[in-house]
């Protein structure tokens, strides 16, 4: 009989003990949430993302970055965006304090990453790895431009771009390479023959869509939705670099094939020349840098850089153009305070305006001023001795990037129009087409166009 009272007792209790339970769990949900709901509705937040596709690829790659010491850094627009508009409190976050992922749960199809090849030691061993932790990546290679210009070494492949997918997000780590200008630059992500066109949206990516050329970033390692990983110290400036960073290359083999047909002067006053314009483009660079005007190589020395890869050694003067909206109403002192004395000026800011600035040993440096119409841009000449002025057209244009003489400076990206409004084929440089209009008070406006200059015709 004892036993069994036992049993009986032992039944109320784990029967007792399991209405007390649920009792407690009825009341906390019913009455002190009610009661404590900001402090639930924090509570909850702190979980809001963590569980999502975005985040959870991303926690994954930056782990498989760390374990291989690969130095990546984030340059997805997007995230740099929301970045910067929060930096303050980003900069305060610490490693796992998060309540909510803002920034990694963002929805996207890619997130954006970006390494500096040189930096980069154990590169097959990464891609094993990655496929190990269940990455599925896809690597683009192409040949490296750098490399053109040297026989023995032209087509040497490089890699351009890796796109790993986990689940249904994907990664798009951007291979950024060293050049002699001391910036860093990407290619084209172009894809070959066997490579499936369905792997990722590649229309979709923000980068690759052609080669870019970016200042080199300083990097801070900052805290991201509780993940810690390296952005440019200034998010903005990379920002606004992004939709201007097209880059286009020297045309090496044409170059090469013109010094094979006509020989290159190395004659000691043609060296001193080449010497003397490179370092007043360097000196001309880092005075607009500071005035933050942007230029582009103009004239003879566009000529240069297009035809030949280098300084024409008898042109005698640097050439740059400048958007007369970007003219800055000091700039003539920050040249004169640069040691570059201002030879002459022609016309006004608001009417073909031109400066000639005087390096030494007789190098000059010209600047064109440029002006926009609805349909085409143009330059203006005036004539020293008669005051005459002249308006040259040009079709409307954009600027790249490109590498000359050691540099990163801009170019036209339509070069070969811009070079034909230039340059003309008949033996005069300049053909009249237009007269004088008859409307035109003095000084007379007379309109020329410019046309493309042979190989073999020399310019000055």
């Amino acid at each position: 009989m004892s036993r069994i009272n036992k049993n009986v007792i032992l039944a109320l209790l784990t029967l007792t003990s399991s209405a007390f339970l649920l009792f407690q769990l009825y009341y906390y949900k019913h009455y002190l949430s009610a009661k404590n709901g900001a402090g639930l509705s924090k509570s909850k937040g702190s979980r809001i993302g963590f569980d999502g596709t975005q985040w959870r690829t991303v926690k994954k790659f930056i782990m498989l970055t760390s374990s291989q010491n690969v130095p990546v850094f984030l340059i997805d627009p997007l995230i740099l965006e929301l970045i910067n508009k929060n930096f303050e409190q980003v900069k305060n976050a610490s490693h796992g304090s998060a309540s909510e992922c803002k920034f990694f749960c963002v929805p996207r199809d890619f997130t954006a990453f970006a390494l500096q090849y040189h930096l980069w030691k154990n590169e097959e061993g990464w891609f094993r790895i990655a496929e190990n932790m269940g990455f599925q990546c896809l690597k683009i290679e192409s040949k490296d431009p750098r490399l053109d210009g040297i026989d023995s070494l032209s087509g040497t492949e490089i890699p351009l771009h890796y796109i790993c997918t986990l689940a249904s997000h994907a990664v798009h780590l951007v291979v950024f390479h060293e050049r002699s200008g001391n910036y860093l630059w990407h290619g084209h992500l172009r894809l070959k023959g066997h490579i499936d066109r369905k792997f990722v949206p590649f229309r979709k990516l923000q980068f690759g869509r052609y080669p870019g050329a970016f200042d080199r970033p300083e990097l801070q390692q900052i805290t991201i939705d509780g993940l810690e990983v390296l952005i440019p110290k200034d998010p903005m400036h990379f920002l606004e670099e992004i939709p201007h960073s097209r880059f286009i290359e020297c045309r090496y083999k044409e170059a090469r094939a013109f010094f094979q047909q006509y020989l290159d002067d190395n004659t000691v006053e043609a060296m001193a020349f080449r010497k003397n314009a490179k370092e007043l483009l360097q000196l001309a660079a880092k005075t607009l840098k500071k005035l933050g005007v942007r230029f582009w190589l103009s004239s003879g020395t566009c000529l240069g850089w297009y035809r030949q890869c280098g300084i024409i050694p008898y042109s005698k003067d640097v050439d740059l153009g400048i958007f007369i909206q970007d003219y800055k109403s000091d700039i003539i002192s920050a040249f004169q305070d640069a040691g570059l004395p201002l030879k002459h000026k022609f016309g006004k800011v608001e009417d073909s305006l031109e400066l000639s600035f005087q390096g030494k040993d007789d190098v000059k440096l010209d600047i064109f001023f440029f002006y926009e119409e609805t349909d085409h841009m143009w330059n203006g000449g005036t004539q020293a001795k008669t005051g005459k002025k002249f308006k040259y057209l040009f079709p409307k244009f954009t600027l790249c990037w490109t590498e000359f003489v050691d540099m990163k400076v801009r170019v036209p990206c339509e070069t070969i129009e811009y070079i034909e409004a230039n340059y003309a084929l008949h033996q005069d440089s300049e053909i009249q087409i237009s007269g004088k209009p008859e409307s035109c008070s003095p000084p007379q406006i007379i309109v020329f166009v410019k046309f493309v200059l042979v190989p073999s015709c020399p310019i000055y």
